[in-house]
Formats: structure tokens, sequence, C-alpha cells
């Protein structure tokens, strides 16, 4: 399985983020929530060499992640299933958002893997990984 992250692709969408506040929504289990103050970073790994992390994905020694918040707690039902742990494969979370860019409205569709959550009692925030990056 190769590593079909767009780096350069992410780093555009990076580059739009520092310049304009962008929105995002979060898919999980035929639930939208509104993941809020989201971030991305490019985040060093405790590897050496580029390795396969688990026998589950490949990782270079630094790893693209987006974090945020959801204002919903509902959402902590959901998470079990997405979190490798409690089940043997991650299950995909769909992360979106737009910008116009050139005058054309641009859809972001950001595939992550949760690696973490905190929650408190009005909201959740949640760290996760990206594994794939589309742009319509």
């Amino acid at each position: 399985m190769a590593n079909s992250l767009d780096e350069k692709l992410l780093e555009f969408l990076m580059r739009i983020q520092e310049e304009k506040k962008l929105s995002y929504s979060l898919f999980v289990d035929d639930k939208t929530f509104a993941l809020i103050d989201a971030q991305i970073i490019k985040s060093p790994v405790p590897v050496n060499r580029p390795t396969w992390r688990g026998g589950v994905y490949f990782s270079k020694n630094y790893v693209y992640k987006i974090k945020g918040i959801i204002n919903d707690p509902s959402i902590i039902q959901f998470l079990s299933t997405t979190m490798l742990g409690p089940n043997t494969e991650f299950c995909d979370i769909l992360v979106t958002t737009n910008a116009i860019i050139e005058n054309k409205p641009i859809i972001f569709t950001l595939y992550t893997n949760l690696t973490n959550s905190k929650q408190s009692s009005s909201t959740v925030e949640l760290n996760m990984t990206i594994i794939r990056l589309e742009k319509r």
C-alpha cells in the first residue's frame, strides 16, 4: 500500500488556511459535525526512516495532522468505531472544506484517522492523521 497523500496539494491548502479562515465539516457514521478552530500541521514522528506503522499505514519521519474542536458531545458515541484499539482497522473520518480559488469554488476532502480525542462536558477535541486529500 503506497502513501497516496498529495503533499503539494496539502501544502497548498495549508497556505490558503493561513490567508483565510476556512470552515470545516467532519463526517462520521452518516452524521455531520462542524469542526471549529481546525489547524493542519506537519508533525515529526518517532521514526528514523520511512517505515510501515503496525502494518496498517506507511509513515515517513513526519505526518500531517488536523486537529479541531466539535461543540457537540453526541459525537462521542461514534468515536469508538473509528479508532484503532477497539477495532482491528482504522475507520476513515472525512473532513471537508472549501475555498474560492481564481473565482472558482474548490472542495477539499481530507481522509483522516483519529489518533486521539479529549473531551469536556460540552466539547470534544480531535487529533487526526491525514492519510489522503482530494480536490474537486
